[in-house]
């Protein structure tokens, strides 16, 4: 294995490929050829680093140094400055960032991170580096110490639950397969990551493939699977080419195909990638698509684990539940068990989201409190403003008011809250975010995500899109709250999959904790959060208006009249209400009532 004394990090968002970075990175594997450096320093791409918009930019490590802006000139003085001669380029350095703009790095005090142990540590197209971290030592143990049986006690008694959403119980899941009687037999990870906002998955198969690889594969001996499919959306480009090129590693290694570490056990896995539908997240739709057929859920029973894939048995799992595998192998079912709470054990990658101070991934144990995830590990919220809602669970989760910050985060507090777990997605929201636009907002995605095959889904939430819509433009009418929630009750009764039973969640929730601003907007024609533009105006304040003329300047139709240095007006027939004149004044003259 080849040691490094540097590593540099260039960024591969998509924001950062379109301004080059890996142009950037060419130049900089160039430049270190020409001086003799490729055998010290280490190159390698990565997700977000954490200011796209500053980029293309770069990490050195161990050093920590943060380099913007970069671009193709800069290249030869950085790596004369930076490797040879061990000094950092100061013009080049990303400034300190303001608090209420940080991205989460290191982990906090109140992180554990199992999942997310190898992720920014290891090179994740390097087998060797994962292997030196005790990769593939969890495959051989179970592969000369474990009978199928054995492993599914310890998972069992790990107390996993499948990280997907639903939490069913990894070890019975895994049982029921196994205990399924055919000749052949399928396991599928779902990587079809698909709520606003998370990113969960992308970065553990970005950053660890091996740790999922590896846990794909003790499950295919468990339950005596042959053949693996990895199901990923072909939005996730440099997951799929990190994963194929980490599926190519673990054949050569003797990991996966024929006679795996010369067993009579054989396995192998390839990558399907999906459309991008919502919908395929749901365990009968992806099988559909992995079949070619369109993107639907049928009825359960029969569930997959008896009749799956091709018509054979297969288990499902997401990729947090396999990259928990290897761990929960070789520390023990104990060491898992004694994190979180009596029924969710382990702990729990979130994508925390919104009106928080530090955005990004975290891995957290369950029974952690939302009050603790807010402040403790996102630093609280942005501008200091007051919290005021936490949606959980993606776009079929539930909004929590305040008076749940203390709630312990688990499957089961969740869900009596009228919120759910989901795959891991967190969106922290502050006093001046409207719950019902929010409502209509995720509404909006669910509605154009159904696939359209069961009549309570595909009508049902156009019916309630169109209310929320009319509500949040000012015309909301008597009548309209009852007829949501006797909508969330039917559709949530009636559909046929998990889209469209969890489809009301938002409005629901909302209803429950702030019914009093829906009543604003259909009684009052009020948005107390004053965001919906049909019901809010613009105007200048004259005691403050000092006449700079930057709101006429850059309001978009003219809606602004005034001399320079003289109170200026806004003709509310004409504003459209974007709001651009209060953003750009300095003078805090801009009122909107």
């Amino acid at each position: 294995m080849t040691y490094f004394r540097s590593h540099i990090l260039v960024c591969n968002d998509p924001e950062c490929l379109e301004k080059g970075s890996m142009e950037i990175m060419q130049a900089l594997k160039s430049e270190l050829s020409s001086k003799g450096l490729l055998d010290e320093v280490q190159i390698l791409d990565t997700p977000r680093i954490g200011n796209c918009e500053s980029g293309p930019e770069i990490l050195v490590y161990p050093e920590g140094f943060h380099y913007i802006n970069l671009s193709k000139e800069n290249i030869p003085f950085l790596v004369e400055e930076q490797f040879l001669k061990g000094r950092p380029v100061n013009d080049l350095l990303a400034p300190p960032k303001k608090e209420e703009a940080q991205e989460l790095g290191e982990p906090t005090a109140k992180e554990i991170r199992v999942v997310l142990r190898n992720c920014g540590k290891i090179d994740p197209q390097n087998i060797e580096e994962y292997i030196a971290e005790d990769g593939y030592q969890a495959l051989a143990k179970v592969l000369t110490q474990y009978s199928p049986d054995d492993v599914i006690n310890t998972i069992t008694q790990s107390g996993l639950r499948g990280r997907g959403g639903a939490g069913f119980p990894t070890g019975k899941k895994w049982a029921i397969a196994r205990d399924s009687v055919d000749g052949q037999k399928y396991l599928v990870c779902n990587a079809d990551e698909g709520d606003p906002g998370a990113f969960m998955n992308r970065s553990v198969l970005e950053g660890d493939p091996h740790s999922v690889i590896e846990g794909m594969i003790i499950a295919a001996y468990t339950i005596g699977a042959s053949q693996g499919y990895i199901y990923c959306r072909a939005e996730y480009p440099i997951a799929i080419r990190t994963l194929n090129i980490a599926i190519e590693q673990a054949r050569e290694y003797g990991l996966l195909g024929k006679n795996i570490i010369g067993t009579d056990f054989s396995f192998d896995l390839e990558v399907r990638k999906g459309a991008g539908a919502f919908v395929c997240g749901e365990e009968t739709a992806l099988i559909a698509s992995i079949e070619g057929k369109r993107g639907e859920p049928r009825p359960r029973p029969p569930f997959p684990a008896v009749k799956g894939l091709f018509g054979k048995p297969t288990n499902i799992n997401n990729v947090e539940t396999y990259a928990n595998i290897p761990q929960i192998i070789l520390r023990g079912a104990d060491w898992y068990a004694s994190m979180g709470t009596e029924k969710s054990k382990g702990t729990k990658t979130f994508a925390l989201a919104g009106d928080v101070k530090r955005t990004g991934l975290i891995e957290v144990p369950f029974g952690i409190t939302v009050r603790e995830i807010v402040y403790d590990v996102g630093g609280g919220i942005k501008n200091d403003r007051e919290f005021k809602a936490i949606q959980t669970g993606g776009p079929m989760g539930g909004c929590l008011p305040a008076e749940y910050l203390d709630l312990p985060v688990d499957y089961e507090k969740l869900t009596q809250a009228g919120s759910i777990m989901g795959s891991g997605g967190m969106v922290v929201m502050d006093d001046e975010t409207c719950m019902v636009d929010i409502a209509r907002f995720f509404m909006e995605f669910i509605q154009d995500e159904s696939c359209g095959k069961c009549v309570p889904c595909r009508v049902g939430t156009r019916r309630m899109l169109e209310i929320l819509t009319r509500i949040c433009n000012g015309e909301g009418r008597d009548g309209d709250i009852e007829l949501l929630e006797a909508l969330s009750a039917e559709i949530k009764q009636d559909s046929l999959c998990g889209l469209g039973q969890g489809a009301p969640n938002p409005v629901v929730s909302t209803l429950k904790h702030f019914r009093s601003e829906y009543e604003a907007h259909i009684y009052k024609k009020e948005c107390p959060a004053k965001v919906c533009r049909a019901l809010i105006r613009y105007e200048i304040q004259a005691d403050k208006c000092v006449g700079c003329t930057a709101c006429a300047r850059n309001c978009p139709v003219n809606a602004i009249t005034g001399e320079a240095k003289k109170t200026h007006y806004i003709d509310p027939d004409i504003c459209i209400r974007c709001g651009i004149c209060k953003q750009v004044c300095n003078y805090e003259a801009v009122l909107v009532t």
